[in-house]
């Protein structure tokens, strides 16, 4: 029976979602010279639901081979990807603050869905699952929207928004996941650990 496992995510808040679980982990984080952000590219005309998968296969893959090549002990390793979608079109991390205030007029007044891929491995054998939420944007004005990026927290989050933080202001409905939203949705992830021994 597992007594801890490996999350491989730079993400302080799926750290923390995990934390709420009562799970014992440690960081299992990229080398220096891996470049874990090309894993993201988009292929092509991609559906969202396909390349999120992909990408957490990716990472997982990639963790996995980490720790291997570290020679740390044999855990199960967590790994997750979320993004943002208008239809079939994927929004990633925004590049730069002009590309967060373009990401977030698109969003303005709309729905979209937050798609948030899980996958654990364990040994051989690899369990995955997929939760897809929807979220209500009120309609922003330029300068809402031009305060908000001023904040910084559009960087480095996918659709340029953290729900938990100051963006909840201009959210009118969420259909789904709240902690699939923030970056790991803690039932699916509770019932693949159980799945993989650990007491949850």
């Amino acid at each position: 029976m597992p007594e801890f496992i490996y999350l491989a995510s730079q993400s302080p808040r799926r750290a923390q979602l995990l934390a709420q679980l009562g799970v014992a982990f440690e960081l299992l984080l990229p080398d220096p010279d891996e470049d874990s952000e090309a894993l993201e590219a988009v292929h092509g005309r991609e559906a969202p639901a396909a390349y999120v998968k992909r990408v957490t296969r990716l990472k997982l893959d990639a963790a996995v081979a980490r720790m291997k090549r570290r020679g740390l002990p044999a855990a199960p390793v967590l790994c997750s990807d979320t993004t943002v979608a208008l239809g079939r079109e994927i929004f990633g991390k925004p590049l730069d603050p002009g590309h967060a205030r373009r990401m977030l007029t698109t969003l303005a007044g709309r729905t979209h869905r937050v798609l948030t891929a899980v996958a654990v491995q364990q040994g051989r054998q690899t369990r995955e699952a997929l939760s897809v939420s929807n979220v209500s944007f009120a309609a922003m004005s330029p300068a809402q929207i031009k305060a908000y990026v001023a904040t910084g927290e559009p960087m480095g989050k996918a659709g340029a928004y953290a729900v938990q933080g100051q963006a909840a202001m201009h959210i009118t409905h969420i259909s789904g996941s709240y902690s699939g939203i923030m970056g790991l949705p803690l039932h699916e992830s509770a019932q693949m650990l159980r799945a993989a021994g650990l007491k949850i």
